[in-house]
Formats: structure tokens, sequence, C-alpha cells
């Protein structure tokens, strides 16, 4: 009968020990969550637009959509698709510190996409043209900072697929209650080596993802963050 019980108590001990920890939402859990392929700009919540540094030639940078893709995607094209990509063609009056920005827009002013839980790696296709080009990502943690995150050069003829890995060190989450909810992306950056040709060069781009841990801001209790007290429309109206 007691090694019986001490049997039953170890049982106990498990089972008592494991539920809790398997209602929680495994912070393991990952995603992949599409920004933007590009096809369908009609249907996208924001625009994109470009911006250039102050030597640009008069009538440039020029964004246009593109019909085209990578030969590596062609396989994941549905039918009766048409896949498209993001172009810019950019030209300057002379060497120098050159350099152009995409950004998303709405409502015509610059709009930043809200990341989902605690992002790892962004990953999307570009065309080099062989011209000493550095690529940026900017994104804006929730602290409120801009971070310039590198993601090398575009000194390559056609397409290569670029990962880029997010900094441990970021703070994708405020633990303030009135802080920003996510970090977000706030665009890309592309600067010219200064002694680079600065009278054509021609850009694209094409499916921008990301691989999150979607569930690991998520806990027991999550939706009582926002829990209505009354002291909401108080506030509004004192300002």
């Amino acid at each position: 009968m007691k090694k019986g019980f001490v049997v039953f108590m170890h049982l106990a001990l498990i089972l008592g020990f494991a539920v809790p920890v398997l209602a929680q939402p495994s912070s393991k859990s990952v995603e992949t969550v599409l920004i933007d392929n590009f096809d369908t700009p009609d249907q996208m919540e924001w625009t994109w637009k470009v911006q250039a540094s102050r030597f640009v030639a008069e009538g440039y940078p020029i964004l246009k959509y593109h019909e085209g893709i990578s030969n590596s995607l062609t396989p994941f094209v549905k039918e009766g698709e048409t896949p498209q990509v993001l172009g810019v063609k950019v030209a300057f009056d002379r060497k120098g510190d050159n350099w152009f920005e995409i950004y998303p827009s709405k409502d015509d002013k610059p709009y930043e996409i809200p990341f989902i839980g605690n992002v790892t790696h962004l990953d999307f296709w570009v065309w080099g043209s062989q011209y000493l080009y550095f690529i940026d990502v900017l994104v804006r943690d929730a602290d409120g900072s801009v971070h310039v995150i590198p993601a090398g050069n575009l000194a390559f003829n056609g397409w290569r697929n670029i990962i880029v890995t997010i900094p441990s060190y970021l703070r994708q989450k405020s633990r303030l209650h009135s802080g920003p909810e996510c970090m977000t992306f706030v665009g890309f950056r592309l600067r010219a080596d200064g002694n680079e040709h600065a009278d054509d060069y021609r850009f694209f781009i094409d499916k921008f993802q990301y691989t999150t841990g979607a569930l690991s801001n998520v806990f027991d209790g999550y939706f009582l963050q926002k829990a209505d007290f009354g002291d909401e429309e108080s506030k509004q109206e004192g300002q």
C-alpha cells in the first residue's frame, strides 16, 4: 500500500505541474507573416512611396509596379495570378552620399506597419544590377527609437533572397500600458557607395515577409490589458 501511495503521489505532482503548462500558449510557436507580395496593390491597406536625397535628378525617383518574379518563386504562383514586383528607378546629378527610401504611406502620410509577436527574421527578395548600393531596413522599437539594420549590398545581378536577423536587444513590446504595443516597420533605405555611378540605377523588390513567435506576447488573461475602467472618456475630455 505504501508503495502504491508513493506512485500515486508522483503522478499527482506530475499532472498538477503539467496542466498549467499545457494551458499556456507555446512561446516557441513560429509563423511566417506576409507583409506584401506586390501582386495586388489596389487591395492593400497602404501604398508604397519613395523619396531621395537632395542631389536626385529632376523627375526622379520613379516608383512603378512591373510584371515579373524570381524563378525560385514561380512554383508558388497560383493559376490565373499575374505576379508583380515593385520597382524604383533613380538618377543623381553627381556621385557622393546618395540614397533613396521606400516606405509605406497611408492617407498621404508615412505609415509604419505593425509587426505581430516577437519578430526574429525579415525575409524579402531583391533584384540587383551590379551597382554597389547598400540596403538597410528601418524599424521603430517599442521605446519609440528608429534602428537601422544593415541587410548587405546589392552588387550582384538578378534576384537574391535576403534574410535579416532582428537583433535581440530591440524592445518589441512596451511594458507600459500607455506605451507602443509592438515594433513597427518604417521603410527600406538604399545608399550608394560614394564612388558608384549615379546616373541610372534600378531596383526591384518582391515577397516581403517576416518570421515571428506570434504567441510570445499572449498570456493567460491577455485581454485584461485593455479592460475598461470607465476613465478613458474623462481623460479625453481633459485633454
